[in-house]
């Protein structure tokens, strides 16, 4: 006969609970570092993006001799055309997107549907919550409404005055800014036909390019409808400005509305799902963090290109 079968110990119920609350520990312990190291990797593609954006205007002011403009437009009326991100398209490997731009007619033109609803990788921040949306802005331009393709990134245009009147808005407002003087133009500002302002160009960032913002970050949690549109050439859309209230940098176009003490500030607002920070791209090519803490004043100062305000690191 063979030998009687041993009997196998087998885990206790307390056992089996032990063994499920150090798991649990574990993966507690885990699930942190795992987000600390994701949230690295898309801070990391984000700054890439806006490197390649950063050089993108480099080199298309080496071919053109000036910066783009933040927008396009003749007046009046009020007619929009190409904007900043569209033109340096043939800059960041999108030759052949740029070449679908229908640059004689205006940018809600059925000419160019195609471009306004394209998704670009390098416009697009991986932090973003609902990426890949084809919306409809809540304003439409002067020369109607058209859907586009959401994007991450605005351009700098500079200090608002008051209110609404900044170099981001309609021509008039820029005139009363011209009065002010022209150390509250930013990078990227609306330039039309016939106009007191020109794309800016190296010579003229007297501040330094290192001191300078050119292109940072515009997300929203709330309300994408008031989010960034990057094919967008009215001027809410692709440009924001520089108020000295931290409203403006907070990514929830509600949250901002219920604080701030003009809703210009978070129509031309900032915004960032990386916690605590923002990242820019600077007229010397560099992408440095911008605190969610940061003096407003130093905010300000770093939003012109000729105000002569000295910055320290």
């Amino acid at each position: 006969r063979g030998k009687a079968l041993q009997s196998r110990p087998a885990f206790t119920l307390v056992e089996l609970l032990v063994v499920i609350a150090i798991i649990g520990v574990l993966v507690a312990l885990l699930l942190p570092a795992v987000q600390s190291a994701r949230e690295a990797a898309r801070r990391m593609r984000c700054t890439n993006n806006l490197k390649q954006i950063g050089l993108g205007a480099q080199n298309f002011h080496d071919v053109n001799g000036n910066f783009p403009s933040g927008s396009k437009l003749t007046s009046p009326p009020d007619t929009y055309y190409s904007n900043w991100a569209i033109n340096i398209l043939p800059f960041i490997e999108q030759q052949n997107l740029f070449s679908r731009y229908d640059d004689t007619v205006t940018n809600v033109h059925a000419n160019n549907k195609a471009v306004r609803e394209t998704f670009i990788d390098t416009y697009s921040c991986p932090s973003e919550i609902k990426p890949k949306q084809i919306l409809t802005p809540e304003s439409a331009s002067p020369n109607g409404s058209a859907q586009y393709m959401i994007g991450s990134y605005r351009g700098m245009s500079g200090v608002s005055a008051t209110g609404f009147d900044q170099w981001a808005g309609f021509p008039s407002e820029v005139v009363v800014n011209m009065a002010q003087g022209p150390g509250l133009r930013g990078m990227f500002h609306n330039d039309w036909v016939g106009g007191p302002t020109k794309p800016e160009r190296v010579a003229t960032i007297t501040d330094g390019t290192s001191n300078t913002l050119f292109v940072g970050e515009r997300s929203t949690r709330t309300r994408q409808v008031r989010g960034t549109f990057w094919a967008n050439s009215f001027n809410l859309y692709a440009l924001s400005g520089a108020y000295n209230q931290s409203a403006t940098l907070l990514p929830d176009y509600d949250a901002c509305g219920r604080i701030a003490s003009d809703i210009a500030q978070c129509k031309y607002g900032w915004g960032s799902f990386h916690p605590n920070l923002l990242h820019f791209a600077y007229g010397d090519g560099s992408v440095r963090p911008v605190m969610t803490n940061i003096d407003m004043r130093v905010f300000t100062y770093l939003a012109t290109i000729g105000n002569g305000e000295t910055v320290q690191e």
